[in-house]
């Protein structure tokens, strides 16, 4: 069999961070000559506009909580699991790919039935719930950072660190110098925010940066995504500031942004602080309280541990506390160079690669 005939089934859903991971590996299979499949639930296509897949599998899942969630979720799931297997036979796929989320589980479930090669993706520092389900069962499990909770004895000494798979356009900030603004340059800075809990940082960081003192304030040039109903709020203290600020619901150039830019504010999500990494970004992470497992504070360690980060923990987050830590940071560009360095340090930006070469290797040990 050629390589170009082997089908590569990919399953992923439910968020945008679990998709944009699956996309970029995708890619990398397609131009190796493999062909695509995407197994997804209703959510994961509204991600999957310009996945590079030559057809979609739609399977039913869901998640659920109390005794008649539960039931309604295992229900979709098995009647998923049918339906998964059906077209793996149809389509002959010779290995699945998981990137974790409820909408995995099916054809994750049906690959180990059916004796497929399988490979599961955990892009956070702790192992999500579907992963760990089903984690013991899989040939290979692969990671985004060298810290993995939660994982079972059983395959924790065996798990691959291969990084988070980056956009192309964020990966080719790898490859440029970071330069810390000189004495009396603008100092840009990106914030940002994840769908979940991103009001504080849209309420709080406009006043923290409007607090500092003014011979930094004047140098801000503020790149900042904010919840719709905060948009003006944001603007109008940039500007009673004295701040020269964009303040959007979405920026479609981040890439730029970043390349430009000498801090970043946010979460700390798998995809961000992946990224923060690649691109050399000193950054002041704001954990988000509600993870699952408190993820996001164990995504940002990675960051923290190198020098790379700061972080404010979610009950201690005010204005105030950061304008404590951006007026030590900001003053000072030998510290912004530091982290920048220690950033890249714990960089892999060839993430998307070495998940292909694990994923050829156990299509390969069948």
């Amino acid at each position: 069999m050629t390589a170009s005939s082997r089908v590569c089934v990919i399953a992923a859903g439910g968020t945008g961070g679990h998709m944009f991971a699956a996309e970029a590996l995708a890619m990398v299979m397609k131009a190796r000559g493999w062909r695509i499949i995407l197994a997804t639930d209703k959510r994961g296509q509204n991600y999957a506009q310009k996945f590079p897949a030559e057809m979609i599998v739609p399977l039913e899942a869901a998640t659920g909580s109390g005794v008649v969630g539960m039931i309604k979720a295992g229900t979709a799931i098995i009647k998923g699991v049918g339906q998964a297997s059906t077209a793996f036979n149809q389509l002959g796929a010779d290995v699945v790919v998981g990137f974790g989320g409820y909408p995995s589980a099916p054809a994750l479930v049906a690959a180990v039935a059916t004796r497929r090669p399988t490979v599961i993706h955990e892009q956070n520092a702790v192992l999500g719930k579907t992963n760990r389900f089903i984690a013991a069962s899989v040939d290979a499990v692969a990671s985004a950072f060298s810290i993995l909770g939660r994982a079972p004895k059983s395959v924790a000494d065996d798990v691959q660190v291969v990084g988070n798979p980056v956009r192309p356009d964020i990966r080719a900030l790898y490859d440029r110098a970071y330069k810390a603004p000189k004495a009396k340059d603008p100092i840009h800075v990106v914030v940002t925010g994840g769908s979940q809990g991103a009001r504080i940082l849209s309420e709080e960081t406009p006043k923290a940066l409007a607090a500092l003192p003014e011979e930094l304030r004047k140098r801000l040039r503020v790149s900042q995504q904010a919840r719709f109903e905060n948009l003006a709020a944001a603007r109008k203290t940039y500007q009673e500031a004295g701040i020269e600020a964009e303040v959007e619901q979405f920026f479609d150039d981040m890439a730029n942004r970043l390349n430009r830019a000498h801090l970043v504010i946010g979460r700390s999500g798998a995809g961000t602080c992946s990224e923060l990494a690649v691109a050399a970004m000193p950054s002041v992470l704001i954990p988000l309280k509600i993870a699952t497992d408190d993820h996001q504070t164990l995504n940002a360690k990675v960051l923290v541990d190198a020098g790379a980060a700061r972080t404010i923990a979610e009950d201690d987050f005010s204005a105030q506390a950061l304008t404590q830590v951006l007026g030590e940071v900001l003053a000072d560009p030998a510290t912004l160079s530091a982290m920048s360095a220690a950033a890249r340090s714990v960089a892999i930006p060839d993430a998307a690669e070495r998940l292909a070469d694990l994923v050829e290797a156990t299509a390969a040990a069948r």
